[in-house]
């Protein structure tokens, strides 16, 4: 396979997990009358499930025990964990709860979070266009704090709970695969999700198997929901260049704002697409960086391999 070729199947499976994770509010809306809780349970429950089959199918098991006796990296796995569980449970309750377009705001200032983490704890430079960015982002957040009446504590806890994910998972680096760290992160949190079933259970507000065949198969494809958007990323990231995927991410909170708005009906006064506006102005600025600073390494690096005469 051409490079060119690998680059186009990488855009296409990067495109395609983006938009599953796009239509994620429509998805959780057929989970219904599940809660947010009941979601979050199955939902590592049955991801769990699903990547141990395929981990066995894949022989490929031994990587726990060297992961149990390293209790740092262990530490950090189970950390990861609880950040990528607090962001689903955040994220489905915002969704049920009809605050869609707040929860796409979420994941817009994601990148912008991401860069500012960075700066604070890893002491990293920002380039120029990068700050300008940062500077507008925190703008518009203040302006919409101010728009709302109160911080938007549902977009923050998602954009800050996702960048520091993201964040640690750059600090664990590549020990694990993408499979074998889901599958890590999903067996720390487990007992979580069992005192959640059990309490549910308990208290009589489970909806597992008392609904009908359709909706314990809905929850039960949860498993299947949460593992092959992340499978399609993966792939897609080993084939295309970061500011591929860098643009292909905006495509996931644009399809949660339009689902919100036109499918779901919720309503964004005109104030609010003001702070939208900013957020986006401050998005564009920093993929020009982007697509800059890989254009100059792609400069850099040829003109090594191929100095002038």
């Amino acid at each position: 396979m051409t490079e060119a070729a690998r680059r186009q199947q990488g855009t296409v499976y990067g495109f395609l997990a983006y938009l599953l994770w796009g239509a994620f509010p429509l998805y959780f809306h057929l989970l219904r009358p599940a809660g947010p809780w009941e979601i979050l349970a199955h939902r590592i429950v049955w991801t769990l499930l699903l990547c141990g089959l395929l981990l066995l199918l894949l022989r490929d098991v031994r990587w726990l025990g060297r992961l149990v006796r390293r209790p740092r990296r262990l530490g950090g796995v189970a950390l990861a964990g609880a950040l990528i569980a607090t962001n689903w449970g955040i994220y489905t309750w915002a969704v049920l709860s009809g605050h869609v377009t707040e929860a796409a705001l979420g994941y817009f200032l994601n990148p912008l979070v991401t860069v500012a983490l960075g700066v604070v704890i890893l002491g990293e430079r920002l380039r120029r266009l990068q700050w300008t960015a940062v500077v507008i982002g925190t703008v518009a957040a203040v302006y919409l704090t101010f728009d709302y009446g109160a911080p938007p504590w549902v977009s923050l806890a998602l954009a800050f709970s996702f960048a520091t994910y993201s964040l640690l998972k750059n600090r664990l680096g590549v020990s694990l695969t993408p499979l074998q760290s889901l599958t890590g992160e999903s067996l720390v949190i487990l007992p979580v999700a069992v005192v959640i079933l059990l309490w549910l259970d308990r208290t009589g507000g489970t909806t597992f198997g008392g609904h009908g065949a359709l909706h314990t198969a809905l929850l039960v494809s949860t498993g299947v929901a949460t593992a092959v958007p992340l499978i399609l990323f993966a792939a897609a990231a080993s084939r295309v260049p970061l500011s591929t995927i860098g643009l292909l991410q905006f495509l996931t909170p644009f399809l949660q704002l339009l689902t919100g708005v036109l499918l779901l009906g919720e309503v964004v006064p005109a104030t609010r697409w003001v702070g939208f506006a900013m957020v986006w102005v401050a998005l564009v600025v920093l993929s020009v960086d982007m697509v800059r600073q890989v254009r100059r390494s792609r400069r850099t690096r040829r003109d090594l391999v191929h100095p002038a005469p």
